[in-house]
This record gives C-alpha cells, structure tokens and sequence, in this order.
C-alpha cells in the first residue's frame, strides 16, 4: 500500500490532505466567500469598526507605552485591538491577504469583489481611525511625546533594505495570526493567536500600513512635527511590501498547499456571476 492510500485510510475521507487541513480550507474559503460577497454599505461600516476596534488597541499600546517605556510591554497590551476584531467580527485590510484569496482561487467570488472589499476597508480602517485617534489624543494629551516618538520610528527614517524588511515581516506576520486563528474551532486558541500577533507586531515593533498609520495620525493630531505627506510617502511603500509578505510569504504558500483541494471546490462550485466568461 503507498503512502497517500494509506493517509486517506487513515483519516475521516479520501481527500487529498490531512482532515485537519481539508477543514480549515473549508472554513477559509466559506467565510472568505461570505466576506467578498457583503454589499459596499457593509464593507464600509465593517472596515469603520475595524479601524475604531483596532485604534482600542492603539489607545491600549500609548498607555502602557507612557507608564512604562517598554515597546514589548505595549505589544501585549496592543492585543486588545487584535482581540475585538476577532470577537467583534470586524474588518482590518492586512486581514484580506488570506481568506478572500482563498475563495477566489476556488471561484466563489470575483477578483472585483476583492478588489471592493480591500479599497472599502483600507478607507474605512483609516479615516475612522484617524476620528478615533483624535479622541484619543484629546483626552489624552500626556501621551503627546510618547505617541510623537512611536510615530518618528517610523516616518522619521528614509525607506531602506531594513524598513522593507519589517513591512515585509509585517505583512507575513499579521497573515500567519490569520491562518492560525482559522486553523482552530477554539476561541481560546484564537485569542492566544491574536495576542502572539499583537506582542509581534507592535512589541518589535514592525512596518504595517494600517496599525503605524494610527500612531501617525495620533502624531500629527499631537501637533508633532510630521506632515501628512511624509505619512503618505512612508504608507506607499510599506502598503506595497505588507502585501508582498502577506501574499507570498503565507498565503501563496498555503493556496499551493491546498492546490488539490482547490482544483475540487472549482470543479464542485457554482460559477461566480460576476467572474468574467
């Protein structure tokens, strides 16, 4: 008996994977197909309350930052932002990279679709965080220098080898928290996932264009000396290297993983209206 006959005697079906796997395919390409399939109106209030949820985290983050000047202590606490996306259901864009991908490559939904669910939530996430932070720092205003000088390590330096290597690490980053959170039935697993995520991320702390954008936004509403154009030229090219460690580092990997459970889900779906014939 060969080793693949074997494996399928061993799971629960004949699919070409291990049951776990074929599993969280399942719930990734389901979900992802729900997610690419909501209206513009729902796009857009989902991506505002992801960017409102997601700037908690940062509030979380400036706090403990302030009290205690530890970037690794303020990546733990920045996990709350992680925590209510998860709980709340909300949108994050970096989000994006994985589980809509997914269900394109199966063919339940339009590569127009995605497009409309990554322009509608990176507006969301960023003009209803900037609001948030505005709030943030009103009623905060001891965090000017805290939140001025996490801002500056960002925009403060020229794009180099180095700064596309964290946008990078970003963006693989937030996309792995992803897998994990839909590799598991366990919420508990989840919210481990999600506070590794947030400890990475904001802990280290590296380049990602949405969470960093917010600390900007709170710079600038501070009154540092920042300008939104240097925030624009520093967002242009760590959103384009997220993207590259979101889709090549974890979720090209994964799709080529799956490649046979794909090839089913396309032969065994409906096709897309939208998709083009």
């Amino acid at each position: 008996m060969s080793n693949e006959a074997r494996r399928k005697q061993l799971g629960k079906s004949d699919a070409p994977v291990e049951d776990e796997i074929q599993d969280s395919f399942s719930r990734i390409v389901d979900e992802g197909a729900q997610r690419l399939n909501r209206t513009w109106a729902t796009v857009l209030i989902t991506g505002t309350f992801g960017g409102l949820e997601i700037s908690a985290g940062i509030m979380a983050y400036l706090a403990v930052k302030h009290e205690t000047g530890s970037s690794l202590l303020a990546g733990v606490a920045f996990s709350i932002g992680f925590i209510a996306l998860l709980l709340a259901k909300s949108e994050l864009f970096t989000e994006g990279f994985l589980v809509p991908i997914a269900a394109v490559a199966a063919r339940e939904a339009s590569i127009g679709k995605l497009a409309k669910l990554w322009a509608g939530t990176l507006v969301a996430n960023l003009v209803s965080g900037w609001a948030f932070m505005w709030l943030v720092l009103r009623a905060f205003p001891e965090w000017t220098g805290t939140v001025t000088e996490s801002a500056q390590h960002f925009v403060g330096t020229p794009m180099s080898v180095q700064n596309i290597c964290l946008a990078v690490l970003g963006g693989s980053t937030i996309t792995l928290m992803t897998r994990m959170q839909h590799g598991t039935d366990s919420d508990v697993a989840k919210i481990v996932a999600a506070i590794a995520g947030g400890f990475l991320l904001s802990g280290l702390p590296l380049f990602h264009s949405i969470l960093d954008s917010l600390l900007i936004f709170g710079a600038l509403h501070a009154g540092a000396p920042i300008t939104y154009l240097q925030w624009l030229g520093w967002f242009g090219y760590t959103l384009v290297f997220n993207m590259a460690g979101g889709l090549l580092l974890v979720t090209a990997l994964r799709l080529l993983r799956s490649k046979d459970l794909i090839a089913d889900r396309r032969r065994n779906s409906p096709k897309d209206p939208d998709e083009p014939r």
